[in-house]
């Protein structure tokens, strides 16, 4: 099944309090990829690079099946890059540099080899490119999976209303999803951005799991406990790619087929934080992935005699 995949392609700065990289590769198209590669062979990026990027992650992400006819190198130019340090929860972070270079003026391109797409999955950018690439494919994909940011609600919160009328999917986290709908309970938030249009929300809660919403019902994802958290940057954005990848490969976009996704983004998300940047999902095997997934069976299965 065809999966678009819509984000940046960057470079990132990041300090934990476990280590520090001057310059990774990063982004969420980046993630997404990587993550989502794991599960179908069609994933299609779209996104735009300096011709700073290493020619040699490019080759890496299409030895994943990632097709990138649809990333733009722009000659002369410098790819986004961002730098943050985390605080010792690795929770809450500050940014100290963000430089958007190619992405001040992105124009994203659809290729017509990308015009199959079936599942569309739009990584953190402008509500307005979010808008583009949906109008740009002739043909509605079967499900639009959208991330966001609260920078996006305070700057940009009637393209983003727009924006989300036309998605399936809104992905965001506990504050995001309270500064969204005005609520702080998250079942009344989770309603109030049901109005706004997407069917179904996930609420992602860190290293306390993920909530799925759809109408009135609602599943929770754990997380699980890790003994080495090295770098929590593009875990969101992993556990996006595991998400819309699983549900791309099971062709199956039914709420409880949902439920599964839900756990296999989380278990590539887990795996993510491990080591610095993408680096360890750059090369799995199968077999670790049904390892981590386990765990996560094994986390959550109990028996319980009622009186």
């Amino acid at each position: 099944m065809s999966l678009v995949v819509i984000g940046s392609v960057a470079f990132d700065g990041i300090e934990t309090p476990f280590g520090k990289v001057d310059k990774i590769i990063g982004g969420s198209g980046t993630y997404i990829s990587f993550s989502s590669s794991y599960f179908t062979k069609s994933v299609k990026l779209v996104g735009v690079v300096g011709d700073d990027f290493p020619q040699e992650k490019i080759d890496l992400l299409n030895r994943h099946g990632v097709s990138t006819e649809g990333l733009q190198i722009k000659a002369g130019q410098k790819s986004f890059f961002w730098q943050g340090k985390y605080h010792l929860d690795l929770n809450s972070r500050d940014t100290l540099v963000t430089e958007l270079n190619v992405l001040a003026d992105f124009d994203p391109i659809i290729p017509e080899s990308y015009q199959d797409c079936e599942y569309l999955i739009l990584g953190n950018l402008t509500p307005v490119i979010q808008q583009t690439v949906i109008n740009r494919l002739r043909k509605r994909p079967k499900l639009i999976v959208m991330d966001t940011m609260n920078f996006w609600m305070e700057v940009a919160m009637d393209d983003l209303r727009q924006t989300l009328k036309m998605v399936d999917v809104l992905s965001v986290n506990d504050e995001e999803a309270r500064q969204l709908s005005g609520e702080y309970s998250l079942v009344k938030a989770a309603k109030k951005i049901h109005e706004m249009g997407p069917k179904y929300l996930i609420i992602k809660k860190g290293e306390h799991g993920a909530l799925l919403f759809h109408n009135n019902e609602i599943f929770f994802a754990p997380a699980l406990p890790l003994e080495d958290v090295f770098d929590p940057t593009g875990a969101g954005d992993t556990f996006a790619g595991g998400f819309i990848g699983y549900l791309a490969k099971t062709g199956d976009i039914s709420f409880e087929n949902m439920k599964t996704a839900l756990i296999y983004g989380s278990a590539m998300a887990s795996i993510c934080v491990t080591k610095f940047g993408p680096d360890a999902l750059e090369s799995l095997t199968q077999d670790q992935i049904n390892e981590r997934i386990q765990e996560f069976v094994d986390l959550v299965q109990f028996e319980i005699s009622l009186p």
